[in-house]
This record gives structure tokens, sequence and C-alpha cells, in this order.
């Protein structure tokens, strides 16, 4: 039986964008809900993780330490409807910064192995999904292709802008 209160995070994700209402819950029956403490580092910097991280409210630091055991320099940061470690889920690389809460977190984790035993039973769940993720990553490179060419028009003083 699906946790309620789970099945509405879920829907209100984009994991869940293309999913019936019966998609979705055999979706949540997978994922799980983590709560985070300020500052709670959820995976360290190099490590490895199967998990892909929906954020349902507060905020997710992308971070590195300046030093070993010195500040933390955030990168980015995350906020509800974000994903995180959409990178690593698909793929066994090594984590090129830690995620850790910037105040209170909640988040919905997917774990890699639960969505790849539905392929056999539910494939059409696992490919809605997966152009789910996918739309968000083509969303993260679209934003900094245009990031890209502001700099640059910024830094050779192109289209007068500047």
């Amino acid at each position: 039986m699906t946790d309620p209160s789970k099945l509405q995070l879920l829907r209100e994700s984009a994991l869940a964008a293309e999913l019936s209402a019966e998609q979705a819950a055999v979706l949540a029956d997978i994922v799980t809900v983590r709560d985070l403490k300020d500052e709670e580092v959820l995976v360290e910097e190099g490590a490895t993780d199967d998990q892909l991280y929906v954020v349902v409210s507060g905020a997710l630091a992308v971070a590195k330490r300046v030093q070993p055991g010195g500040k933390w320099l955030n990168l980015q940061v995350l906020t509800k409807g974000d994903l995180a470690g959409e990178l690593a889920f698909m793929g066994e690389d090594p984590r090129y910064a830690a995620l850790r809460a910037a105040g209170p977190t909640r988040l919905l984790c997917l774990r890699r192995d639960k969505l790849e035993a539905l392929l056999g039973r539910e494939p059409l769940i696992v490919y809605r999904v997966m152009r789910a993720i996918f739309r968000v990553v083509h969303g993260i490179l679209h934003r900094m292709a245009l990031q890209a060419n502001e700099l640059t028009n910024y830094i050779f003083k192109q289209h007068g802008k500047y």
C-alpha cells in the first residue's frame, strides 16, 4: 500500500510528470523520503552513489571544501523541484562535489536498482522516469550554454551590451 503523503510528494515532482495515477503509485512504492538537518552531508565528494534525489523542501547545496576539513564553498544551491545526482544515478562516476543540506531539507530518494527492477513488469514507468530525468538534464545544459554565451559576449565585449 502506498503512503498517500509520499505519493503526493512524488506527483508534485518532475519524476511523475508523465505518469498516470496508477503508475505514480507504483513508483511511490520504491521511493523513500529522507529528512536532513541543517549542514548534514548527504553524499561526500568523491563517493559513489546510486541514488537520484528530488528536493521536496528546503535546499541542497552542491559544495566543495576549500581545503580538507575547511570551509564549504557552495557551487550551486538546489531548491524545491530540483534533481540532484542525476548524472551519478545514470553512471557510476564518483561525485565531483558533496551534497549537503542548506537548512532543514526533505528529499525523495530513488535507488537505481529499484528502478531497474521495474523494467520487466513496468517498462513504461521506467521509460517515462528516464524521459523526465533527461528533460531536467537538457534544461541544465541549455541554461549552461546560454550562460557560456553571455560570458563570452562579456569577455569579448560583443553585441553592444557591455
